[in-house]
Order: structure tokens, then C-alpha cells, then sequence
């Protein structure tokens, strides 16, 4: 069992004091400047060695945490801290509201004087200090290595929409022009005002980054449309601050509230599914940047869209194999995240029971 005592950090650690440089920005030089927030310039002179935990000492960044290893030189609008088992006690502090050291009725400030005096609880052992800052250094590895692999997916997602959906239209990227047809935005877009009395009503706004729309569900009075969109049916967002999104329904029995939006019919000429990522792709967002209206409210025209020309694969096999593709990604791509959420999640949730 963990036993833990107050002690003061100026007490434990090693040094905490203010750096001693001026914040002169230099793109050149072997060592780095660092700020209040990280990185501003180099130099070829450094003023501090080693492992050193970092804050802004005044202004919006102060109390918010980074850190840094190596020769550096530091500002003088920044405070920093050195000692053993770094580890514990930048977690230790990231669980600690900084900001309640910061006094004046002014910018917030962070003084080194004031973080020396703070009380923290700490473990008694030493060994305990070091497991619990390995605990959390190995977790933030494996967040920020899965960090990496969702924004990866999404590089490839990227690429490929490139590859697949975008570039069809180029006469360069298709072997002959008989692979490839036109068809206008009217042939699959249909606009509307949905609205639903004793219906679940799902809001526009709630797209989520992966192009779903998602709960909660609340309710309406009003009747003014008895359209019902079904599971996996397209909408597109045509007026406030979503105007141009695409997205996807995640379940039936949705009903818009009040909302401008186009919804993209089934037919028998275009795979629904490619005709999805189609709508995601440069191709429609180049042409949806020339006719978007801005504004206090932004807006775009139902004639507009129905007049878009888009140039899509003729087979709707190949079609159906290049939406096949991508919703392997989408797969991958959705537990990648979902994985990555847990994660945050189980290290705030050890953040706040961990430490006393």
C-alpha cells in the first residue's frame, strides 16, 4: 500500500528557477531557444544541460506544462524545473491547477519563488515516486505511438481519395476515356427542410469526425417534412455553421430538425458507397469552395449542387471494389480512434485517482 506525505516541492527537487535568456528568435545555431511554450529559435551558446520541465512564467500559457532534454538556453519569460524522478513530478503537477499559484488582477503568473513553496503530496519511497512515473511515461508512450497510427490512416484515407476519387477526373489519370462518365449533382440530389413530430431528431451539428451523425436524440412539435432518412443514407449540411458537410446516418429513424439539408438518393447507375466517398473528396469540395455563400450564415444553393459535374468511374463492379477499400479503412481507421479515446480516458481517469 502506497503511503504518502506533504512535502514541498522546493524541498525535493532539484532546482526550480527562471531562465536568464531574451527572447530573441535566431533560425540558426546548434542549440535550441526555448519559450514559453516550446521551441522559438537557436542559438550557439547554451545556458542549461539536462532533463528540464517547463512552463510560461506570465500570459495565457502559464501553469500549462512541456518538456525538454538537452543543451539548451532558456527565456526569461519561462520557469523551469530540474531534479530526479522528472517523470512523477511532471505528472504530479499536470494533476495540480497551476493557474491557482498566479495572483494580480492582470495576466495570469507563475513565479519559481511560489512553485518552491507549494505543498504536494508525495510517496514516501523513492522507488514508489519512480513506478508511478513509469507507469505514466509507458502510457503516454503507447497513446502518442496510436496518435501516430490514427493520423497515418488518415494520411493513406487522404492519398487514396487522391488516387481513386479525385484524379478520375483527369483524362491523365484513367487508362481510356471510355472508363469514365459524367453525371450532374440533380441526378442524385434532393433538398429539404426536415422536421418530425414524436420522432427521434438528430441535429446537423452533430456530425462526428468520421462523417456519422450521432445522438443525442431530442424531440420536436412541428410537422413540416415526413421525409425519414434510413440507416447509412448521405445528407449534406447547406446552411449554418456545418454548411458542406457530408455525412452518414448511423441508425434509422432519424429525423432532421430544422435543419437545410440535401440528402443523396440510391439509384442504379453509381455504387452508393463510392458515391459517399465521391462526396468527401477534392473533387466535390473544389467545386462546393466556388459557389459556398459566406457569411454571418453560410449557405449554399440546392440549384447549385444539382448543377455540379462530377466524373466518376462508368463500372459500378470497379466502383463497388474502391468503396469496399475504403470502408476497410473507415473500419480500421474507427477502432483506431476508438482505441486512442480509451486511452485518454484511462490516463485522466489515473490522473485524478492516482495521486492524493
Amino acid at each position: 500500500m502506497l503511503v504518502w506525505e506533504q512535502r514541498k516541492l522546493g524541498h525535493t527537487i532539484k532546482y526550480i528557477g527562471t531562465g536568464k535568456s531574451k527572447c530573441n528568435d535566431k533560425s540558426t545555431g546548434k542549440y535550441k531557444i526555448l519559450g514559453s511554450t516550446g521551441v522559438i529559435g537557436y542559438s550557439n551558446h547554451y545556458d542549461y544541460d539536462g532533463d528540464f520541465i517547463l512552463t510560461a512564467r506570465v500570459g495565457a500559457n502559464a501553469g500549462k506544462l512541456y518538456r525538454h532534454s538537452g543543451k539548451v538556453k532558456i527565456t526569461d519569460n519561462t520557469v523551469f524545473i530540474q531534479g530526479p524522478q522528472l517523470n512523477f513530478i511532471y505528472y504530479l503537477l499536470s494533476n495540480f491547477d497551476l493557474k491557482k499559484l498566479s495572483f494580480g488582477s492582470g495576466q495570469p503568473l507563475i513565479k519559481a519563488s511560489e512553485l518552491k513553496k507549494l505543498f504536494l503530496n508525495f510517496p514516501i519511497t523513492s522507488i514508489e515516486r519512480k513506478n508511478i512515473g513509469i507507469i505514466f511515461n509507458k502510457l503516454e508512450c503507447i497513446l502518442s505511438l496510436q496518435q501516430r497510427k490514427v493520423k497515418l490512416i488518415n494520411k493513406l484515407k487522404n492519398a487514396l481519395l487522391t488516387h481513386f476519387i479525385s484524379k478520375t477526373s483527369s483524362q491523365s489519370a484513367s487508362k481510356t476515356l471510355k472508363d469514365i462518365t459524367n453525371i450532374r449533382g440533380g441526378y442524385a440530389f434532393k433538398s429539404s427542410e426536415f422536421t418530425k413530430s414524436g420522432f427521434p431528431v438528430i441535429k446537423i451539428a452533430n456530425i462526428s469526425q468520421n462523417g456519422e451523425i450521432e445522438g443525442p436524440y431530442s424531440y420536436v412539435l412541428s410537422l413540416k417534412s415526413d421525409y425519414q432518412l434510413a440507416k447509412n443514407d448521405i445528407v449534406l449540411a447547406m446552411s449554418g455553421a456545418t454548411t458542406g458537410k457530408i455525412a452518414r446516418v448511423n441508425s434509422n429513424n432519424i429525423y432532421l430538425q430544422n435543419q437545410r439539408v440535401g440528402y443523396f438518393v440510391n439509384n442504379h447507375k453509381i455504387d452508393y458507397n463510392y458515391l459517399y466517398y465521391l462526396l468527401i473528396s477534392d473533387q466535390f469540395k473544389r467545386q462546393l469552395e466556388r459557389i459556398l455563400i459566406s457569411g454571418a450564415q453560410p449557405n449554399v444553393s440546392a440549384s447549385d449542387i444539382e448543377k455540379f459535374k462530377f466524373v466518376i468511374l462508368k463500372s459500378k463492379k470497379q466502383q463497388s471494389k474502391i468503396s469496399t477499400l475504403f470502408k476497410h479503412i473507415d473500419y480500421v481507421l474507427k477502432a483506431g480512434n476508438n482505441k486512442m479515446h480509451t486511452l485518454i480516458q484511462i490516463k485522466q481517469f489515473l490522473l485524478q485517482n492516482m495521486f492524493i
